[in-house]
């Protein structure tokens, strides 16, 4: 068990934070890779490739929730539970991947017959994602019962996002230098260790280890009673958008826009997330400094002032788009490592902790999702309509691509900025400047708490993060 005051130790951290890895590992060829690669080696059309993406992702995030609940019941009952569950998951995410980047070696027709392909794609699609989201559930819940002040939260979830930054700079360079069949095998293996590492990461403090009668779950629409998560939801989406469309659109952008050999690919992707991972200490030392809702928002700021010279970038602007990638990835730290200590501290002042992290994580993966859907489901068959097509060189619609790669991106951005200081930042500033009311000495809410709405404005009292 885990003593909620102490941070963890680097072995600990290790252990919970390097499953992180092969689900971010996964995460990059299912969005990012998955659409270009079936338009290219597939010939699949846009709109089709985006309606299949929306649908299968809308799915998938439509049964978040339930597997949120499902992750507490399995809390409840024990962790051996959580942990079964999440071996047979990892097993039905290897299959599922395989069967969606290499169908010919299930079936050598496959490739040859588009409307079989469709369908097997999608049942694929919704087999992966179904065990992605139970496990990545599970995973984030497990950090968020570790509990701790508002910088022990931040380092938790560094920990996980940190290894799972180095995870997406495998799946990055792999595909290109080592082929997809390389790419699988290492995130199999790369799988099992994280499991295995999990099972002996510190235990919830909270968690029961065995409980006979385990108590009902919460509502499905619980989290939904907390304004603190209504109002972190609402930003952590219009942010989630403004990310989203980029990262469809990405190898677009660098093969037809920029004109890059796909040797360079990894170079782009690679420098992005690696600059991501570095900048993560830099920013715990700004919440230590700042609190977790204001690193956020220079972190959103930081993002727009460098990504939106992209539009300008044209054939031959490597150099340049390196810069701003490696700019954008530090900004990329704050998306990563805080929204989802903010959450920790939503959860323990409504005084869920221990018991329903699942239901808030479920939602919170149902809005991570439907981001992703919207950006493929909308942006791809709108591109088709407006003319540009895969491998285009009418400058028209390459002038259309960097408008949707670029500025859409950072319009939406400041508009998620614009909510996180309306939202939380201004109002947490002004709760700081009230006198604290009288609460109840056991209360999970209490204002003194570091999990309180002041705390995500201000650092508050703790030691460090």
């Amino acid at each position: 068990m885990t003593n909620s005051q102490q941070p963890l130790t680097a072995r600990q951290g290790l252990a919970y934070g390097l499953l992180g890895l092969p689900l971010a590992f996964v995460a990059l060829p299912l969005y990012v890779l998955l659409p270009h690669h079936y338009a290219q080696a597939y010939a699949m059309p846009l709109a089709t490739l985006g309606a299949l993406l929306l649908g299968a992702r809308l799915l998938d995030a439509a049964i978040d929730p339930l597997l949120g609940r499902f992750s507490d019941r399995l809390f409840a009952h024990s962790l051996r539970a959580v942990w079964t569950a999440g071996a047979l998951a990892a097993l039905a995410l290897v299959l599922g991947l395989a069967a969606l980047f290499v169908p010919e070696r299930f079936s050598a027709d496959l490739p040859r017959q588009p409307q079989r392909l469709l369908v097997w794609a999608a049942l694929a699609l919704l087999l992966t994602y179904t065990a992605y989201s139970l496990l990545g559930i599970a995973h984030q819940s497990w950090g968020a019962r570790l509990g701790g002040n508002e910088l022990q939260r931040s380092r938790t979830v560094a920990w996980r996002e940190g290894c799972a930054l180095v995870g997406v700079v495998l799946a990055s360079v792999l595909p290109a230098l080592a082929g997809l069949p390389v790419m699988l095998a290492v995130f199999s293996a790369a799988l099992a260790l994280g499991w295995l590492a999990w099972t002996r990461a510190p235990a919830p403090s909270a968690a029961p280890t065995t409980s006979p009668a385990p108590p009902p779950p919460a509502s499905l629409w619980h989290p939904w009673h907390s304004t603190a998560f209504r109002r972190l939801l609402a930003v952590f989406m219009v942010s989630g958008i403004a990310s989203a469309v980029p990262a469809t659109l990405v190898l677009f952008f660098i093969q037809d826009r920029l004109r890059a050999t796909p040797a360079q690919e990894p170079l782009f992707l690679g420098t992005y997330f690696l600059c991501a991972a570095l900048s993560i200490p830099l920013w715990l030392r700004a919440v230590a400094r700042w609190g977790l809702a204001r690193s956020w928002l220079a972190g959103m700021l930081l993002a727009v002032a460098v990504f939106g010279w992209t539009a300008t970038l044209g054939a031959g602007d490597v150099a340049a788009f390196i810069a701003v990638c490696a700019l954008s990835g530090v900004a990329l730290g704050t998306d990563l490592a805080l929204p989802g200590a903010l959450l920790a501290g939503v959860i323990a002042q409504a005084g869920d902790a221990g018991r329903h992290e699942g239901a808030y994580f479920g939602w919170w993966n149902f809005a991570s999702k439907l981001n992703l859907a919207l950006a493929a489901g909308l942006a791809l068959p709108l591109l088709d309509a407006l003319g540009y097509t895969p491998g285009t060189r009418d400058p028209e619609a390459l002038r259309t691509l960097a408008l949707a790669y670029a500025v859409l991106p950072c319009a939406l951005k400041l508009l998620a900025a614009a909510a996180l200081y309306g939202l939380i930042v201004r109002p947490a500033a002004a709760g700081a400047g009230q006198p604290a009311p009288a609460a109840h000495p056991a209360s999970p809410a209490s204002p003194a708490s570091p999990a309180s709405p002041a705390s995500f404005a201000h650092p508050a009292p703790f030691s460090e993060r």
